[in-house]
Protein backbone atom coordinates (compact mmCIF):
# COMPACT_ATOMS: atom_id res chain seq x y z
CA UNK A 1 0.00 0.00 0.00
CA UNK A 2 1.13 3.56 -0.65
CA UNK A 3 2.08 5.35 2.52
CA UNK A 4 0.17 8.45 3.59
CA UNK A 5 3.26 10.63 3.02
CA UNK A 6 3.64 9.46 -0.58
CA UNK A 7 -0.08 9.88 -1.30
CA UNK A 8 0.08 13.37 0.20
CA UNK A 9 3.02 14.27 -2.05
CA UNK A 10 1.20 12.89 -5.11
CA UNK A 11 -1.90 14.92 -4.28
CA UNK A 12 0.22 18.04 -3.79
CA UNK A 13 1.93 17.56 -7.16
CA UNK A 14 -1.43 17.05 -8.90
CA UNK A 15 -2.81 20.20 -7.28
CA UNK A 16 0.21 22.24 -8.39
CA UNK A 17 0.00 20.84 -11.92
CA UNK A 18 -3.70 21.75 -12.10
CA UNK A 19 -2.93 25.27 -10.90
CA UNK A 20 -0.13 25.73 -13.44
CA UNK A 21 -2.34 24.30 -16.19
CA UNK A 22 -5.05 26.86 -15.48
CA UNK A 23 -2.48 29.64 -15.26
CA UNK A 24 -0.90 28.52 -18.54
CA UNK A 25 -4.24 28.47 -20.35
CA UNK A 26 -5.05 31.96 -19.06
CA UNK A 27 -1.64 33.37 -19.99
CA UNK A 28 -1.69 31.83 -23.45
CA UNK A 29 -5.14 33.29 -24.07
CA UNK A 30 -4.15 36.75 -22.83
CA UNK A 31 -0.85 36.78 -24.75
CA UNK A 32 -2.52 35.68 -27.99
CA UNK A 33 -5.37 38.22 -27.75
CA UNK A 34 -3.04 41.08 -26.82
CA UNK A 35 -0.58 40.11 -29.57
CA UNK A 36 -3.38 40.29 -32.13
CA UNK A 37 -5.18 43.33 -30.73
CA UNK A 38 -2.59 45.72 -29.33
CA UNK A 39 -1.30 46.85 -32.78
CA UNK A 40 -4.87 47.90 -33.64
CA UNK A 41 -5.36 50.06 -30.56
CA UNK A 42 -4.90 53.77 -31.04
CA UNK A 43 -6.54 56.98 -29.85
CA UNK A 44 -8.60 57.11 -33.04
CA UNK A 45 -9.74 53.50 -32.68
CA UNK A 46 -10.71 53.76 -29.00
CA UNK A 47 -12.48 57.12 -29.17
CA UNK A 48 -13.36 57.41 -32.87
CA UNK A 49 -16.72 56.81 -34.49
CA UNK A 50 -17.51 53.48 -36.16
CA UNK A 51 -18.01 52.92 -39.86
CA UNK A 52 -20.29 50.37 -41.49
CA UNK A 53 -18.54 50.32 -44.87
CA UNK A 54 -15.17 52.07 -44.82
CA UNK A 55 -12.08 50.74 -43.05
CA UNK A 56 -10.45 52.60 -40.18
CA UNK A 57 -13.53 53.16 -37.99
CA UNK A 58 -13.39 53.41 -34.21
CA UNK A 59 -15.39 52.12 -31.26
CA UNK A 60 -15.83 55.29 -29.18
CA UNK A 61 -19.64 55.13 -28.78
CA UNK A 62 -19.52 51.41 -28.01
CA UNK A 63 -16.79 52.01 -25.42
CA UNK A 64 -18.91 54.65 -23.72
CA UNK A 65 -22.09 52.54 -23.86
CA UNK A 66 -20.31 49.58 -22.26
CA UNK A 67 -19.55 51.59 -19.13
CA UNK A 68 -22.85 53.47 -19.15
CA UNK A 69 -24.91 50.28 -19.24
CA UNK A 70 -22.60 48.69 -16.65
CA UNK A 71 -23.05 51.69 -14.32
CA UNK A 72 -26.84 51.65 -14.67
CA UNK A 73 -27.10 47.89 -14.15
CA UNK A 74 -24.97 48.05 -11.00
CA UNK A 75 -26.96 51.04 -9.74
CA UNK A 76 -30.11 48.91 -10.05
CA UNK A 77 -28.71 45.61 -8.79
CA UNK A 78 -26.28 46.49 -5.98
CA UNK A 79 -28.82 48.04 -3.54
CA UNK A 80 -31.30 45.18 -4.10
CA UNK A 81 -28.59 42.51 -3.81
CA UNK A 82 -27.08 43.98 -0.64
CA UNK A 83 -30.52 44.25 0.93
CA UNK A 84 -31.38 40.66 0.04
CA UNK A 85 -27.98 39.42 1.21
CA UNK A 86 -28.35 41.19 4.57
CA UNK A 87 -31.85 39.78 4.98
CA UNK A 88 -30.70 36.22 4.29
CA UNK A 89 -27.66 36.48 6.57
CA UNK A 90 -29.02 38.51 9.48
CA UNK A 91 -32.81 38.43 9.60
CA UNK A 92 -34.05 35.32 7.81
CA UNK A 93 -34.48 32.19 9.82
CA UNK A 94 -35.46 28.80 8.56
CA UNK A 95 -38.83 29.06 6.86
CA UNK A 96 -40.69 28.96 3.59
CA UNK A 97 -39.97 32.59 2.71
CA UNK A 98 -36.23 32.12 3.19
CA UNK A 99 -36.28 28.93 1.15
CA UNK A 100 -38.25 30.72 -1.57
CA UNK A 101 -35.76 33.61 -1.75
CA UNK A 102 -32.78 31.26 -1.95
CA UNK A 103 -34.52 29.07 -4.52
CA UNK A 104 -35.34 32.12 -6.63
CA UNK A 105 -31.74 33.34 -6.45
CA UNK A 106 -30.28 29.97 -7.41
CA UNK A 107 -32.82 29.48 -10.19
CA UNK A 108 -32.07 32.90 -11.63
CA UNK A 109 -28.35 32.09 -11.61
CA UNK A 110 -28.91 29.00 -13.80
CA UNK A 111 -30.94 30.77 -16.50
CA UNK A 112 -28.94 31.13 -19.76
CA UNK A 113 -28.21 34.70 -20.72
CA UNK A 114 -29.98 34.36 -24.06
CA UNK A 115 -33.18 33.41 -22.21
CA UNK A 116 -32.80 36.49 -20.03
CA UNK A 117 -32.35 38.49 -23.23
CA UNK A 118 -35.60 37.13 -24.65
CA UNK A 119 -37.34 37.88 -21.34
CA UNK A 120 -36.01 41.43 -21.38
CA UNK A 121 -37.16 41.91 -24.96
CA UNK A 122 -40.66 40.67 -24.13
CA UNK A 123 -41.04 42.67 -20.89
CA UNK A 124 -39.01 45.84 -21.26
CA UNK A 125 -38.84 46.28 -25.03
CA UNK A 126 -42.34 45.18 -26.03
CA UNK A 127 -44.67 45.05 -23.00
CA UNK A 128 -43.43 48.25 -21.30
CA UNK A 129 -42.78 49.93 -24.64
CA UNK A 130 -39.19 51.00 -23.95
CA UNK A 131 -37.96 49.82 -27.32
CA UNK A 132 -34.34 48.95 -28.02
CA UNK A 133 -32.71 51.19 -25.41
CA UNK A 134 -29.85 51.46 -22.95
CA UNK A 135 -32.34 51.41 -20.09
CA UNK A 136 -33.90 48.16 -21.25
CA UNK A 137 -30.46 46.58 -21.58
CA UNK A 138 -29.40 47.76 -18.13
CA UNK A 139 -32.58 46.45 -16.49
CA UNK A 140 -32.19 43.07 -18.15
CA UNK A 141 -28.51 42.95 -17.25
CA UNK A 142 -29.58 43.54 -13.65
CA UNK A 143 -31.24 40.12 -13.69
CA UNK A 144 -27.86 38.62 -14.60
CA UNK A 145 -26.07 40.48 -11.81
CA UNK A 146 -28.47 39.84 -8.95
CA UNK A 147 -27.84 36.14 -8.17
CA UNK A 148 -24.06 36.51 -7.87
CA UNK A 149 -24.27 39.71 -5.84
CA UNK A 150 -26.88 38.29 -3.46
CA UNK A 151 -24.87 35.14 -2.74
CA UNK A 152 -21.59 37.04 -2.37
CA UNK A 153 -23.17 39.59 -0.02
CA UNK A 154 -24.74 36.88 2.12
CA UNK A 155 -21.46 34.98 2.43
CA UNK A 156 -19.47 38.17 3.11
CA UNK A 157 -21.86 39.16 5.91
CA UNK A 158 -21.75 35.66 7.41
CA UNK A 159 -17.94 35.69 7.54
CA UNK A 160 -17.90 38.66 9.94
CA UNK A 161 -17.01 37.20 13.37
CA UNK A 162 -19.94 36.83 15.74
CA UNK A 163 -18.09 38.56 18.59
CA UNK A 164 -18.12 41.79 16.56
CA UNK A 165 -21.91 41.73 16.70
CA UNK A 166 -21.97 40.74 20.35
CA UNK A 167 -19.61 43.57 21.33
CA UNK A 168 -21.71 46.12 19.44
CA UNK A 169 -24.97 44.90 20.97
CA UNK A 170 -23.41 44.84 24.42
CA UNK A 171 -22.53 48.52 24.05
CA UNK A 172 -26.22 49.33 23.48
CA UNK A 173 -26.39 49.48 19.69
CA UNK A 174 -29.50 48.25 17.93
CA UNK A 175 -29.39 45.42 15.43
CA UNK A 176 -29.56 47.79 12.47
CA UNK A 177 -26.86 50.03 13.93
CA UNK A 178 -24.68 46.95 14.38
CA UNK A 179 -25.24 45.91 10.78
CA UNK A 180 -24.65 49.38 9.38
CA UNK A 181 -21.63 50.39 11.47
CA UNK A 182 -19.94 47.07 12.26
CA UNK A 183 -21.01 44.25 9.97
CA UNK A 184 -21.16 46.02 6.60
CA UNK A 185 -17.76 47.79 6.90
CA UNK A 186 -16.12 44.44 7.68
CA UNK A 187 -18.03 42.67 4.90
CA UNK A 188 -17.31 45.40 2.36
CA UNK A 189 -14.10 43.85 0.89
CA UNK A 190 -16.00 40.64 0.06
CA UNK A 191 -18.89 42.61 -1.42
CA UNK A 192 -16.48 44.62 -3.59
CA UNK A 193 -14.97 41.37 -4.84
CA UNK A 194 -18.44 40.21 -5.90
CA UNK A 195 -19.09 43.53 -7.65
CA UNK A 196 -15.77 43.17 -9.48
CA UNK A 197 -16.64 39.69 -10.76
CA UNK A 198 -20.09 40.86 -11.80
CA UNK A 199 -18.75 43.92 -13.59
CA UNK A 200 -16.27 41.87 -15.60
CA UNK A 201 -18.99 39.45 -16.65
CA UNK A 202 -21.39 42.25 -17.55
CA UNK A 203 -18.81 44.04 -19.72
CA UNK A 204 -18.46 40.95 -21.90
CA UNK A 205 -22.17 40.14 -22.16
CA UNK A 206 -23.67 39.98 -25.64
CA UNK A 207 -26.85 37.89 -25.86
CA UNK A 208 -28.83 40.00 -23.40
CA UNK A 209 -27.82 43.30 -24.97
CA UNK A 210 -28.40 42.22 -28.56
CA UNK A 211 -32.09 41.71 -27.76
CA UNK A 212 -32.55 44.76 -25.53
CA UNK A 213 -29.94 47.46 -26.21
CA UNK A 214 -29.51 46.79 -29.92
CA UNK A 215 -26.69 46.81 -32.45
CA UNK A 216 -26.69 50.53 -33.27
CA UNK A 217 -25.40 53.61 -31.48
CA UNK A 218 -26.52 57.18 -31.09
CA UNK A 219 -25.16 59.80 -33.48
CA UNK A 220 -24.19 61.92 -30.47
CA UNK A 221 -21.25 60.89 -28.31
CA UNK A 222 -21.41 60.68 -25.39
CA UNK A 223 -25.18 60.26 -25.26
CA UNK A 224 -26.53 60.00 -21.71
CA UNK A 225 -30.10 59.51 -22.88
CA UNK A 226 -31.14 56.12 -21.39
CA UNK A 227 -33.77 55.73 -24.12
CA UNK A 228 -31.17 55.80 -26.92
CA UNK A 229 -29.91 52.61 -28.51
CA UNK A 230 -26.75 51.29 -26.88
CA UNK A 231 -24.48 48.88 -28.73
CA UNK A 232 -21.55 47.83 -26.52
CA UNK A 233 -18.04 46.65 -27.33
CA UNK A 234 -18.89 42.95 -27.02
CA UNK A 235 -22.01 43.33 -29.15
CA UNK A 236 -20.07 45.31 -31.77
CA UNK A 237 -17.47 42.54 -31.94
CA UNK A 238 -20.22 40.02 -32.63
CA UNK A 239 -21.85 42.32 -35.17
CA UNK A 240 -18.78 43.06 -37.27
CA UNK A 241 -17.83 39.38 -37.43
CA UNK A 242 -21.34 38.07 -38.12
CA UNK A 243 -22.98 40.80 -40.21
CA UNK A 244 -20.39 43.52 -40.78
CA UNK A 245 -19.34 44.69 -44.24
CA UNK A 246 -16.20 46.60 -43.29
CA UNK A 247 -13.03 45.20 -44.93
CA UNK A 248 -11.00 45.40 -41.70
CA UNK A 249 -13.55 43.63 -39.53
CA UNK A 250 -10.99 41.10 -38.27
CA UNK A 251 -8.73 43.91 -37.07
CA UNK A 252 -11.69 45.58 -35.39
CA UNK A 253 -12.60 42.34 -33.60
CA UNK A 254 -9.00 41.82 -32.45
CA UNK A 255 -8.79 45.41 -31.23
CA UNK A 256 -12.06 45.11 -29.32
CA UNK A 257 -10.88 41.88 -27.73
CA UNK A 258 -7.65 43.48 -26.51
CA UNK A 259 -9.51 46.59 -25.35
CA UNK A 260 -11.98 44.50 -23.36
CA UNK A 261 -9.19 42.52 -21.71
CA UNK A 262 -7.25 45.64 -20.75
CA UNK A 263 -10.40 47.39 -19.53
CA UNK A 264 -11.47 44.45 -17.36
CA UNK A 265 -7.96 44.07 -15.92
CA UNK A 266 -7.78 47.76 -15.02
CA UNK A 267 -11.30 47.69 -13.55
CA UNK A 268 -10.43 44.63 -11.47
CA UNK A 269 -7.28 46.28 -10.10
CA UNK A 270 -9.13 49.52 -9.34
CA UNK A 271 -11.69 47.64 -7.26
CA UNK A 272 -9.68 44.72 -5.88
CA UNK A 273 -6.58 46.55 -4.62
CA UNK A 274 -8.53 48.99 -2.37
CA UNK A 275 -10.61 46.05 -1.12
CA UNK A 276 -7.46 44.10 -0.20
CA UNK A 277 -6.00 47.13 1.60
CA UNK A 278 -9.25 47.63 3.48
CA UNK A 279 -9.37 43.96 4.42
CA UNK A 280 -5.82 44.05 5.82
CA UNK A 281 -6.59 47.15 7.87
CA UNK A 282 -9.73 45.57 9.27
CA UNK A 283 -7.86 42.36 10.07
CA UNK A 284 -5.18 44.37 11.88
CA UNK A 285 -7.78 46.33 13.82
CA UNK A 286 -9.57 43.09 14.76
CA UNK A 287 -6.40 41.74 16.39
Amino acid sequence: MISSKISNNIATVIAWLAAFLILGILLSFLIYMLYKGLPVLSWKFIFGTPSDINAGGGVGPQFFNSFYILFLSLAFSVPVAIGAGIYLAEYAGTGRLTDLVRLSTESLATVPSIVLGLFGMIIFVNFLGMGITILGGALTLTLLNLPVLVRVTEEAVRTVPIHYREASLALGATKWQTIRRVVLPNALPGIITGITLTAGRALGETAILIFTAGTTVSRHMPDFNPLASGETLAVHMWYVMALGLVPDRLDIANGIGALLIITILILNMMLTIPAKIMQRRLSGAGR
